[in-house]
């Protein structure tokens, strides 16, 4: 299995039709997991083409409707340009396409003091913006099943998933701080333009809400963990989003079931054989080793 598939005409013709792009220059990038992208300018002026599967179409329309209402608040997100029809989300050869803004600046590692500076205050800064904003969550947290079969490919991986499970669960998600998430903060989400100082975020790709703390373990994770992660912990903590004792009682209970949401993700890809965003099946068996030793230094994989 691959991703969404368009073909580069009918991608010409839509972009044409739907936006007066037509003589627009398109190149692909097709850098994600779980989508299809394209860079599209014309007269000084670029773009971003973005599809989704099929059955991702629900999803996709809220994450694009969480970038607008953040770009509306002055974090620059993607948000979606409407074709002349209106619509954010419209259709190539089946598949779900939308247009949405570019946001300038180069993409973030995380790889120093400064930069996880940035990417910390950026998250903060999210989901304070994000707080009251009028975007309906289509889906619940959490969405991972302990018995869902994708989880029997590897001997440790259902066990595993499990005490991820149990960890979010003794920490009692109802108990923690809630709003609508990123879901997936990882470094190159943040692009930061050192002509304005302005940091946005990009890659919504769904409208949920959930513990705000989810999304801190995500782009902690991304770093290597709370050792590797400290400047990143205190800039978010230094905008009292969310209290400090919160975050000191449940980053290692949700890293743990972060971790197992990652073990969750690449067991149903390497099951399915989906080979999106990467050029052959190591890529899932990657994503897979990662999940199981970031879970083992948590005492999640190899025993509890």
């Amino acid at each position: 299995m691959t991703g969404p598939v368009i073909s580069a005409a009918g991608l010409r013709a839509c972009l044409a039709d739907g936006w007066r792009l037509a003589g627009a220059a398109i190149e692909a990038h097709h850098g994600g997991m779980n989508s299809a992208t394209w860079s599209v300018s014309l007269e000084g002026r670029r773009w971003v083409a973005k599809a989704v599967a099929p059955g991702a179409r629900r999803s996709f329309a809220g994450g694009l409707a969480v970038a607008a209402a953040l770009e509306a608040g002055g974090i620059p997100a993607g948000a979606p340009v409407p074709d002349r029809h209106g619509r954010v989300v419209t259709d190539v050869d089946g598949v779900p396409l939308a247009l949405l803004t570019w946001v300038p600046g180069v993409e973030l590692s995380g790889g120093d003091r400064h930069e996880q500076r940035l990417i910390g205050a950026t998250l903060a800064r999210v989901h304070r913006t994000l707080r009251g904003a009028p975007v309906t969550a289509g889906y619940p947290f959490h969405w991972v099943d302990p018995a869902a079969a994708h989880l029997g490919v590897r001997p440790w991986v259902r066990e595993a998933v499990a005490g991820g499970v149990a960890a979010l669960d003794r920490l009692d998600a109802r108990t923690l701080s809630t709003g609508l998430l990123h879901m997936d903060p990882a470094p190159k989400a943040f692009r930061w333009d050192p002509a304005t100082g302005i940091c946005g975020v990009i890659d919504w790709s769904v409208a949920m809400t959930g513990p705000l703390l989810y999304d801190l373990a995500s782009a902690v994770m991304y770093i290597g963990g709370p050792d590797h992660a400290g400047p990143l912990l205190d800039a978010y903590l230094d905008h009292q989003v969310l209290p400090r004792a919160e975050v000191d009682r449940g980053l290692l209970a949700m890293l743990r079931f972060r971790w197992a949401v990652q073990a969750d993700y690449f067991a149903r890809r390497t099951v399915a054989g989906d080979l999106t965003g990467i050029t052959d099946a190591t890529g899932n068996e990657a994503g897979l080793e990662r999940a199981r030793r970031g879970l083992d230094l948590l005492g999640g994989a190899s025993g509890f």
